[in-house]
């Protein structure tokens, strides 16, 4: 077992950024040795385009602390460079001593949206297979999870963008919910230069100031806004009865509910004048091409599946969904979060979308594994549930974690650091030091994007080709390669567990054969020919762009209305903390950070953790412009630098979750669960400001 020996770089590569989910094309090359980035102007994404990180993505390949050795922790506590073999072998010990001792869910697996379609399939595969947990899942329950769910209720199926990116250029009008793509994924913007824009969101966004028109609820009332829309929707007469009639179920009982919500109740929960949300559903009624778009501001709550569907309802009562011109969507965030959630590696799924809960689905796999059914374990918790129960009786004893930073990215951070040093065994496979790696006892150094082959799916299902540039440093390994070591030390046959990628795409073209997430159809070598492969694409298929223009996924071909209701947040303002937090991400950085922290352009235009408060705000808590604070709730507090912003409602802070350590916006959030999807409360808890000594960048 080693690394492949290295060689000279190829000429020039296409392939797709390491970032977001548009996954914009892009071109490699590395003249004299030095890799640079360009756009592909072919790719109808990004038309030539890419963001800030983009551009600079080639940075991280050359990060000066990149891990290029496997680390294990020595008996006095400090991370040492090893080998493969003594890493590995320390590993399977302890597993197999752990699982001998308490049982298979004593053993977790924490994966990740940003993981190619082959390493997400294969990781599903060694956590029910070589260990025989149920305790696996991903970075995207804090991600994607409350809009998969709703879009799976009332569609069927569950693809962020049921449409191509491009459809969206060719609008008259997009509302966005809670959604800043002008920061999270520039790109797209070009595709909303024609439409006017109906934004809503608590702050005055980049992309809130394009909008035709921008609505501010308070922190938490998306859902109410939503039920008022469509309550206008329907009490104004703009209701497509013959679509709803024609293509839905479910109407009366969710007008039932709606009808409560006449626009001046709405007016006084969300703080949304009334004539707005007039003006807002007549210009997505009055035009002829119009989409409903939501984003994580309205997902990430404890309420977000229902928010979605909300959202969706408004879209239905429209006409707008599976229709040319037409439709509702959600942005997915991760670069692979679509694909992600497809390939098995989330609690409750199998590849392919199939059901762990449904005979038929698991004895699918079972075949295609090699296995009997009853060899596979049942749902799992989700992320934030998993890490929650580390220590506690039946809890995970160990845990592996391959592509996300918890220590970051999980809300109230404290205590998921708490709980992660009460493991008896943390193993991270990770390409830089990231906080959780830093954390851990086994560090296994694996390969980054222009490293690598393999496939990722785009928020629109279309699926893409990785393609290799460079050869992976000496000493470090592919995570396929990682996988199929720690399965034969397990026991496991070496040929259930392929390190070459197109081996593993094959194999999930059979794993998804007849599910709702069809790969069958596709192979390398049509990606390879340039084809725009979307799924569902069943073998000898040109792939499906556009979902629903005939028929939802549902038995009976209808769309669902939810019949939904709103609820307050966890927690609301009080005396000792009286304003609302919201968190969120930057133009200059990505997820955790800890890609975007070492390149030194992006640190440079975002060097350190702040709060943006409207003036008013910051001058009632004693503070100024440029001046350091600390973001206070009831379960801890992040130390950032003040930045006056007028865009700002005066009774809520803005706090970016980029960055580390005490500037961490996730020691102050909650941790407050939607029932339906599992995701934290991450866009609204209670918070004061308070002075503080001056942070370090």
């Amino acid at each position: 077992m080693s690394a492949a020996a290295p060689h000279a770089p190829r000429a020039r590569t296409a392939t797709h950024c390491p970032y977001c989910a548009l996954q914009c094309a892009t071109l490699l090359s590395a003249p004299g040795g030095t890799v640079t980035v360009e756009p592909d102007p072919a790719f109808p994404v990004n038309r030539g385009s890419l963001c800030q990180k983009g551009w600079t993505a080639a940075a991280l390949l050359a990060a000066p602390d990149r891990l290029t050795t496997p680390l294990l922790r020595d008996p006095v506590g400090r991370l040492a460079p090893t080998d493969w073999n003594r890493a590995l072998d320390h590993t399977a010990e302890r597993l197999r001593a752990l699982r001998a001792a308490h049982g298979p869910d004593a053993v977790a697996v924490l994966g990740g949206g940003g993981l190619t379609n082959e390493k997400a399939y294969l990781l599903g595969k060694f956590a029910r297979l070589a260990l025989g947990t149920s305790r696996i899942d991903y970075n995207g329950r804090f991600c994607m999870a409350a809009a998969a769910v709703a879009q799976r209720a009332a569609f069927g199926v569950d693809r962020g963008l049921p449409f191509p990116v491009t459809d969206l250029a060719a609008a008259e009008v997009v509302l966005l919910a809670g959604a800043n793509p002008a920061e999270t994924m520039p790109p797209l913007m070009r595709h909303l230069e024609r439409p006017d824009l109906i934004v809503i969101d608590p702050r005055r966004t980049r992309t809130a100031a394009t909008a035709a028109l921008h609505l501010r609820p308070v922190p938490g009332t998306d859902l109410a806004l939503a039920l008022g829309l469509l309550h206008l929707a329907v009490s104004e007469g703009m209701l497509d009865k013959t679509y709803v009639a024609e293509r839905t179920t479910g109407f009366d009982e969710t007008w039932a509910r709606a009808g409560a919500w006449w626009p001046e109740r709405v007016e006084s929960v969300t703080g949304v004048p009334a004539a707005e949300l007039r003006a807002a559903v007549r210009m997505l009624a009055g035009a002829n091409r119009a989409y409903v778009l939501t984003g994580r501001g309205a997902e990430q709550h404890s309420k977000g599946s229902d928010t979605v569907a909300a959202f969706a309802n408004l879209a239905l009562a429209l006409g707008l969904p599976g229709r040319p011109g037409r439709g509702f969507g959600t942005l997915t965030g991760q670069g692979n979060g679509q694909g992600g959630r497809e390939m098995g590696q989330k609690a409750d799924q199998l590849p392919g979308y199939r059901s762990l809960e449904d005979p038929a689905d698991r004895a699918h796999i079972a075949a295609v594994w090699g296995v009997a059914p009853h060899a596979l374990p049942g749902p799992g918790p989700g992320a934030h549930e998993l890490l929650d129960s580390i220590g506690s009786p039946g809890g995970p004893r160990a845990l592996l974690v391959a592509g996300c930073n918890p220590l970051v990215s999980a809300p109230d951070s404290g205590r998921v650091a708490e709980r992660l040093a009460a493991l008896e065994l943390l193993v991270v496979a990770d390409f830089v030091p990231s906080e959780t790696a830093m954390a851990a006892d086994v560090v296994l150094p694996v390969t980054q994007w222009a490293e690598e082959e393999g496939t990722l799916t785009s928020l629109e299902g279309r699926v893409l080709r990785r393609r290799r540039l460079l050869d992976p440093p000496a000493g470090v390994l592919p995570d396929l390669e990682v996988l199929r070591e720690l399965a034969v030390r397990l026991g496991e046959p070496a040929g259930r567990y392929p390190a070459d990628p197109r081996t593993v795409f094959e194999e999930i073209r059979e794993a998804t054969r007849g599910a709702p997430a069809d790969y069958s159809g596709i192979d390398y070598a049509r990606l390879d020919a340039g084809e725009a492969l979307y799924w569902p694409c069943p073998e000898g298929g040109g792939g499906t762009p556009r979902l629903f223009l005939d028929r939802f996924a549902h038995p009976d071909g209808r769309a669902r209305f939810a019949p939904v209701e709103h609820r307050e947040a966890a927690e609301r303002p009080d005396r000792d903390h009286p304003l609302y937090a919201t968190t969120g991400r930057i133009l200059a950085h990505y997820q955790s950070g800890a890609q975007t922290r070492r390149v030194e352009e992006l640190l440079r235009a975002a060097p350190e953790p702040f709060v943006l408060v409207h003036p008013d705000t910051a001058a009632r808590a004693g503070l100024a412009d440029g001046q350091s604070a600390r973001v206070v709730s009831a379960r801890g507090g992040a130390l950032v630098r003040v930045r006056c912003d007028p865009g700002l409602r005066t009774d809520t802070v803005f706090v970016p979750f980029h960055f580390p350590a005490a500037g961490r916006a996730n020691l102050f959030t909650h941790a407050a669960l939607d029932p339906r999807s599992g995701m934290p409360e991450f866009k609204v808890c209670a918070v004061r400001l308070e002075a503080a000594p001056c942070p370090r960048p």
